[in-house]
């Protein structure tokens, strides 16, 4: 039911997408509760150093201002929350500027129950549309974000995964 929300069909042969599934051993309200703070993704994506609401409250139209670890290639980036629903488990952000080649990049998050006999959890999926830089391809772009994202899910696993073990990351 959730894939709908993946179901990004790049708008012409210059953008790419894909999606990213990660399976995390805890309670689907708590990897919520990480996931929704719009304004604090640095608590699990590691390669935010700082985040800054610009306007909103954090809610669907709220804008963010990322401050980038070094080492990327990039130093900031401008981003909106186009949506967030509580009760579907949905949030879809976009880039709206900074110093980076993730031009018109659109994400979309859902969460939703485990309900595979591996012994329960939450199944997050990522999924985005991005246009490939002149200077790159298809192939590149898609592995560069995909490890993006990987990481990031990866991360969240670890936080969850420890918050619902009982200890504070």
């Amino acid at each position: 039911m959730k894939d709908m929300y993946h179901a990004h069909a790049p708008l012409s042969p210059e953008q790419c997408s894909s999606t990213i599934r990660q399976l995390i051993h805890a309670p689907l309200p708590l990897v919520w509760s990480i996931v929704r703070q719009f304004d604090n993704p640095q608590a699990y994506k590691q390669f935010i150093k700082s985040c800054d609401l610009i306007s909103g409250d954090g809610g669907s139209g709220s804008v963010r201002d990322v401050t980038v670890v070094s080492g990327l290639p990039a130093e900031r980036s401008t981003e909106r929350l186009d949506q967030l629903d509580d009760d579907l488990h949905v949030m879809v952000f976009s880039i709206i500027g900074g110093d980076h080649k993730l031009v018109n990049y659109q994400s979309t998050t859902t969460l939703q129950e485990d309900a595979s006999k591996s012994g329960g959890g939450t199944v997050v999926m990522e999924s985005y549309v991005v246009d490939i830089p002149a200077d790159s391809c298809e192939e590149d772009t898609c592995v560069f974000v995909d490890t993006i994202i990987g990481c990031n899910l990866k991360s969240l696993a670890r936080v969850s995964e420890k918050i619902a073990r009982g200890k504070v990351p």
